[in-house]
């Protein structure tokens, strides 16, 4: 998909729900105000980078999906943005990241300390807002998914440095850290719809199974993406020791001098053998396979919505899977 292509994509998404963006937004701002002025200001800087937001979206076009008509999901998408923005300023501490959507990081900015504390405040604030709504299962939901996520970055802590995670393990990671929060904010959306039980299911497979195909799509990323279109720099993961599915695909199939090489820049963090691994993990077919897999994500996603009664909140949902893997950013 061309990167044309792709913002038209966007845009008929945003489109769709324009209004009810034009208002999440405006809970944003009111909600990030604090009387402490470094808070306003890291806080400020990290949403106003932008981003897909896709969690609120998610938020948004389910609720509308199930016809919903009141204005709870404009706190609720809000409360998802604040719980990703803060896992972003903690990620990328524990990461030591240095650009994020093609902008210097809070932490690169603030300093480390600065950045945990805030993205301490945007839980907490999460939190104060979801007691607002008065709903038990929202809280649970909510509450559930932040534990999860945080066991997920342990687990992918855990991962860090070792050439020995398989894709099981791998996979429990993305469950964990990043489709969870996919699944919630679906769930979310249908919950406050008035939706069964079955249904709110229905709209955490399809959460769960994009988040998935997300993560996937954002491995492959890692290594033949463009540092200016993805707004991070390529090889990160590589420099990290992080064993995503590419890599941990050439271990599985590469030849003996190939793994020896991962085995070796897992351990060490060594981006200076980034272009052999580039060309490693392309020769192999390890970024097909990730792609491949990422494609059988989105599938599930379509096909856990297929009872969604047909309309334009239902065709951008099909829509947004179908990006999810057909990206360059």
């Amino acid at each position: 998909m061309s990167a044309a292509t792709q913002n038209v994509t966007q845009n008929t998404i945003i489109e769709t729900i324009a209004a009810d963006m034009d208002a999440v937004n405006a809970v944003i701002r009111r909600r990030l105000h604090s009387e402490v002025s470094l808070v306003n200001q890291i806080a400020e800087y990290i949403i106003s980078a932008g981003g897909k937001r896709i969690r609120p979206v998610l938020v948004l076009l389910v609720a509308n999906a199930y016809s919903y008509r009141g204005t709870a999901h404009h706190e609720l998408a809000a409360v998802v943005e604040f719980i990703h923005t803060a896992t972003l300023l903690h990620d990328d501490v524990v990461d030591e990241s240095s650009l994020r959507r093609g902008r210097a990081t809070a932490n690169a900015l603030f300093g480390n300390a600065a950045s945990v504390l805030v993205g301490d405040f945007l839980y907490s604030r999460s939190f104060q807002m979801m007691v607002g709504l008065n709903n038990m299962r929202v809280m649970q939901i909510l509450s559930d998914a932040t534990n999860v996520i945080a066991e997920g970055e342990v687990l992918q802590l855990l991962n860090m440095h070792d050439p020995d995670v398989n894709q099981e393990r791998y996979l429990q990671v993305i469950r964990s850290k990043t489709a969870k929060l996919f699944e919630a904010a679906a769930e979310l959306g249908a919950l406050v719809a008035g939706a069964d039980d079955t249904q709110i299911a229905a709209a955490g497979e399809y959460g769960r199974s994009l988040g998935t195909a997300f993560q996937l799509i954002d491995d492959v990323l890692d290594y033949a993406g463009d540092a200016s279109e993805i707004g991070k720099n390529v090889g990160d993961d590589l420099r990290e020791g992080k064993p995503t599915l590419p890599l941990i695909y050439l271990m599985e199939n590469g030849t003996p001098a190939q793994r020896e090489l991962v085995r070796s820049c897992i351990e060490n963090g060594d981006e200076q053998h980034f272009d052999a691994i580039l060309a490693a993990i392309t020769s192999s077919g390890a970024l097909d396979y990730t792609r491949e897999q990422a494609v059988i994500a989105a599938r599930r996603a379509s096909d856990a919505i297929a009872d969604l009664p047909d309309s334009v909140y239902k065709q951008s949902l099909l829509q947004l899977a179908h990006f999810s893997v057909h990206r360059n950013h």
